[in-house]
């Protein structure tokens, strides 16, 4: 029996519409009557048109194919703009605001033949507040954040592919919550161009896909510069719990342990990597960098729109104007130490597997989960993807993250592509 539409990929989906074997308003009309049953309770979507969806899928449908995305519909996060649509970055200030062109990452995709199916939910002004978006399979969880919206939908079935944005860990960690694969560049490698600011340093747009392949085919379209996609191979793994292993849940601990004789005993070479000298300072130092830029981003909001923020935004806000500049110059500083060492750990390993997170979704709906095994990673600019491998007792998804050398981004991709067949 074929299955139904909303569970295709993104790739097998740009084939069949380029095959002109499924046209783009049979599959509007799927992803449309999806978003009606689930998005009620879900809440993913921050803005969608039925009518401008069926609109585009006409259009698309009389048009050549232009690019390996043609026909594909994506969701973009509610802080990156799109022409013409509503862009509230997740916050009642900007409640009416409409962009007047794409950011450059959508712009990017609709060149490379995608569509905007909806705006996703975003945490407010992509930080700690969450949203209204519930977790796909339970609603009382939540699906991490601050990329909420995004991973939900994705997850659901609601779009095949979603942009998201990290500036800690708001791709890998909602990806690795509800079970879909979530894939942060490398530094600058996606234009940050049209998306609200938090750190300058430490901001990227990400990708979340149903498979490391459907996240390669929209990166593709939209990676500086283009690089040429690598053939999945077995990698050589190197494993770390960080040395912060004791935040880790039983369950999560366990999966890791099973994922790494899995890979093992696929072909890949396992070791285990020794937690550098002076690494366990990057965890407080991302959070200095994070919050002292994040403060500078949003002052123009800060002085004049504080009242409409949350007061836990108005209190991280506050903490990140009490950092000291020495203080935030000898966090960069620690950031550049612990670069220093990636060249010999990937001289000897292709890619390092983490946590994603410290377990499976928390449940509550006030906090978005803690995002400290993404914090390193982030700080020393290395690509990382989110893998799901399975579920906890409860039924709630489990993840490892895989870590690239910073530039080496289809590498990661080609790994993580052999892992993704290994624990599947």
């Amino acid at each position: 029996m074929t299955k139904p539409l909303h569970e295709w990929g993104a790739l097998e989906l740009a084939r069949a519409i380029a095959a002109r074997e499924l046209s783009v308003q049979a599959l509007a009309e799927a992803l449309i009557e999806r978003s009606r049953s689930l998005d009620p309770s879900l809440r993913a979507w921050a803005w969608f048109d039925e009518a401008r969806a069926r609109a585009a899928a006409r259009a698309l449908d009389r048009q050549a194919p232009r690019g390996p995305l043609h026909g594909v519909p994506i969701g973009v996060k509610d802080i990156i703009d799109t022409a013409g649509i509503p862009t509230a970055y997740g916050s009642a200030i900007y409640r009416d605001h409409v962009p007047g062109v794409d950011a450059a990452c959508v712009a990017l995709a609709r060149a490379g033949g995608a569509w905007v199916l909806g705006k996703t939910v975003s945490a407010e002004l992509a930080n700690m507040t969450p949203g209204p978006t519930r977790h796909p399979r339970d609603a009382r969880h939540t699906p991490g954040g601050s990329s909420s919206g995004s991973a939900a939908a994705v997850a659901a079935g609601l779009v095949p592919l979603a942009l998201g944005t990290q500036t800690a860990g708001s791709v890998i960690r909602p990806a690795a919550f509800c079970g879909v694969v979530g894939y942060k560049p490398s530094t600058g490698r996606i234009p940050r161009a049209g998306v609200k600011g938090n750190a300058e340093s430490l901001d990227e747009v990400g990708i979340f896909a149903r498979s490391v392949g459907d996240a390669a085919l929209l990166s593709s379209c939209l990676a500086m510069p283009a690089e040429p996609a690598a053939q999945a191979f077995a990698p050589r793994v190197a494993w770390t719990l960080t040395s912060r292993a004791d935040a880790l849940s039983d369950d999560s601990a366990d999966m890791l342990a099973a994922t790494l004789r899995r890979l093992s005993a696929a072909g890949a070479q396992v070791s285990e990597l020794a937690w550098p000298p002076g690494w366990d300072t990057l965890f407080d130092a991302h959070f200095t960098v994070q919050w002292f830029e994040t403060a500078r981003a949003l002052e123009p909001e800060w002085l004049y729109r504080r009242t409409q923020l949350s007061p836990g935004l108005v209190r991280m806000l506050a903490q990140g104007r009490r950092i000291a500049g020495d203080d935030y110059r000898r966090a960069r500083e620690a950031a550049a130490t612990g670069r220093a060492a990636l060249g010999d750990i990937f001289a000897a390993v292709d890619v390092i597997l983490a946590p994603a997170a410290a377990g499976a979704a928390p449940r509550g709906l006030r906090s978005t989960g803690d995002p400290l095994f993404s914090r390193p990673w982030q700080l020393l600019g290395c690509p990382c993807i989110a893998l799901p491998v399975r579920d906890d007792i409860r039924g709630l998804p489990l993840g490892v993250q895989l870590i690239g050398r910073p530039g080496g981004d289809a590498r990661l991709l080609a790994a993580a592509a052999w892992v993704e067949a290994a624990i599947r």
